[in-house]
């Protein structure tokens, strides 16, 4: 049995296939996936679990260089905004925003898409694999 680290068989197995510059997404409740991304729901019942905690579990085991949010985060969601900053504030980390509709765009390019049971709006991230040496 696993002893620490990420222990969704799915969330860690996508995990360690990731290689350098590679991307996975985390997101709320609400964002699309497509049919030719893994798909990793997360979700009990609204709000539950919620974006940051899973953000911040899957952040002790993956390297991030680059992270990509939604422009209108800046205004609609501040508050996850500054959660996720607070998060990289100790890091030399590359923040991208787009718009909501590149943001959708993008994730389907993403390894897999780990859907929270986050209800508030533009809580999503897409993290770009660093490297570890």
């Amino acid at each position: 049995m696993k002893k620490s680290g990420v222990l969704n068989s799915d969330i860690s197995r996508v995990l360690s296939y990731m290689g350098h510059t590679d991307q996975i997404t985390i997101c709320d409740c609400g964002l699309p996936t497509y049919e030719n991304v893994e798909r990793i729901d997360l979700s009990l019942q609204l709000g539950q679990p919620k974006f940051i905690d899973v953000l911040k579990i899957i952040l002790n085991d993956m390297e991030v260089e680059k992270i990509i949010l939604a422009q209108e985060i800046k205004e609609q969601n501040p508050k996850i905004l500054n959660e996720i900053k607070e998060l990289f504030s100790n890091k030399t980390i590359e923040f991208e925003f787009v718009s909501h509709s590149q943001f959708k765009n993008l994730t389907k390019n993403t390894k897999a898409i780990i859907r929270t049971g986050e209800t508030t709006p533009y809580s999503n991230i897409i993290l770009q694999s660093g490297c570890i040496f």
